[in-house]
């Protein structure tokens, strides 16, 4: 059976070879992730059209997903390039200090408006919480500061505020150019940093539609105050993304493990595409084979439901890219082995309301009692496949769509496998045996095999799957239908 769970891999110098990109695409990428925090827009762009020319050339379809940088907080930068600063030292945080001017006192910031956000006895989370700052007097532009956790303190580190509460707007100057180039690029999916709240998703959408883009927006679910209205913001995205880092800071490293396991159960109920992103397997930045506990939280991911499961600097700076991509697919399919995750109750007793969602329950639950081989959703805008994938199933999907779009798009939906397919006929029988054939034709299928078809009564209009056929493999030759 074909992997279900889809990897993303953030590209980087480390893949930028042809023959690396050829590795990373026959490791099995499925999506590639474009950080947009780094790099000049013609790399980006040179990374793009490289990983598209050359998964042509392999036959195979990888989306591109483009991540904003976000208003990520920072200090500035130290005349020594770093400092090291001990328990019970005092330290100040200084919105009007320049930027390069940091020394052993004092050091500027990026975002002034931070003095705004804190007061006396918060707590300041710097470079992903190895150092910890109590704040013991806001005075004007100043924030002095007790260091709880000291160390070595380097240019450029980023500062969370524990249990959230930052002001700072999802979208930055530098953002809204990212979106545009998103939109010239005709990337698949839009990741937005930092958001709070439904309305930084919706206003990154309409940025996006109005640049002539038509990818999907992936929430970043990085901030506290995002957890206490998680609902709104999935029910005005494509898909979120559990990022466990600034996450991680801001509520606790403790607490993460279960929000990350709700998160990706409301995403599944709510018909939300989730990807688990954030360290999966650091330790392969370095070393060719993954640690026995990245194993585990890998395979717990997959477990749980995730759609995806991410990898940054494992592949965009690591020495193994092609690896680490290998290693991930190996624990992926030995975790969808287990029973957990090839059988569902999702929704058994919802009431739908839309006839193509209906379908595409119906399918599934249809599929997972029959002993189903395939499923074979003809689709245009890829909405049946996504809600099928919904569905614990060991059963592959396979959207059949004309459209380029819908087939890259497709490439983050766990068990979805893109199809390039033009319906030749308007005749109903004639196209169950065009299916057929081409599911016979990838090897996908053999004689006797039982395969849903799903599709709409009139072709080439989106949001009109009404109909379900099974189908049997060599008895597919039938009378045609009116």
């Amino acid at each position: 059976m074909p992997r279900r769970t889809k990897i993303v891999a953030t590209l980087g110098p480390a893949t930028d070879d042809p023959k690396m990109m050829d590795k990373i695409i026959r490791a099995g990428v499925d999506v590639v992730r474009l950080n947009l925090s780094h790099d000049s827009h013609d790399s980006q762009l040179d990374r793009a059209e490289r990983i598209r020319d050359r998964s042509r050339a392999s036959g195979r379809q990888v989306g591109v997903l483009c991540d904003l940088q976000g208003p990520k907080i920072r200090i500035g930068r130290f005349k020594n390039d770093y400092i090291v600063l001990d328990e019970e030292d005092e330290f100040i945080l200084d919105a009007s200090c320049p930027l390069t001017d940091g020394d052993g006192i004092r050091v500027g910031l990026t975002y002034p408006g931070l003095v705004n956000d804190v007061s006396r006895g918060d707590t300041l989370l710097l470079d992903d919480g190895a150092l910890v700052f109590w704040i013991s007097e806001v005075d004007g532009q100043e924030i002095h500061c007790k260091v709880v956790v000291g160390g070595k303190l380097s240019n450029n580190k980023g500062i969370n505020k524990q249990g959230g509460g930052l002001s700072a707007p999802a979208l930055t100057e530098k953002d809204r150019a990212d979106i545009k180039f998103a939109a010239e690029i005709d990337a698949d999916y839009l990741a937005v940093s930092f958001v709070r709240s439904a309305e930084d998703v919706s206003e990154a959408r309409k940025l996006l539609e109005e640049a002539g883009g038509k990818g999907g927006i992936i929430a970043k679910i990085e901030r506290a105050e995002a957890l206490d209205c998680i609902e709104e913001i999935i029910e005005v995205s494509d898909a979120i993304m559990v990022a466990r880092g600034d996450l991680g800071v801001e509520i606790g490293d403790a607490e993460l493990p279960a929000v990350q396991k709700n998160l990706i159960k409301i995403a599944r109920k709510m018909n939300c595409v989730v990807i688990t992103a954030t360290q999966m397997m650091q330790s392969m930045i370095d070393s060719p084979i993954p640690t026995r506990a990245e194993v585990f939280d890998v395979a717990n991911s997959v477990l749980d439901g995730t759609d995806a499961v991410m990898l940054s600097a494992e592949t965009s700076v690591g020495k193994y890219p092609h690896k680490v991509i290998a290693a991930m697919d190996r624990v992926c399919v030995e975790a969808e082995k287990q029973a957990i995750v090839r059988r569902s109750q999702h929704r058994i007793d919802s009431v739908f309301g839309r006839v193509d969602e209906a379908i595409a329950m119906a399918t599934m639950y249809t599929a997972n009692h029959l002993g189903v081989t395939a499923i074979a959703a003809l689709t245009e805008s890829g909405s049946t496949s996504k809600w099928m994938s919904r569905i614990s199933s060991g059963i592959p999907i396979y959207a059949l769509t004309r459209n380029v779009e819908t087939r890259r798009k497709v490439t983050l939906y766990r068990g979805v496998y893109p199809v390039s397919f033009d319906v030749a006929s308007t005749n109903i029988g004639e196209v169950n045996e065009e299916v057929i054939d081409e599911l016979l034709r990838r090897g996908e299928v053999r004689e006797n095999d039982l395969v849903i078809i799903t599709k709409g009564d009139r072709s080439g209009v989106e949001g009109q799957t009404n109909i379900m056929k099974v189908m049997r493999v060599g008895e597919h030759v039938l009378p045609k239908e009116n």
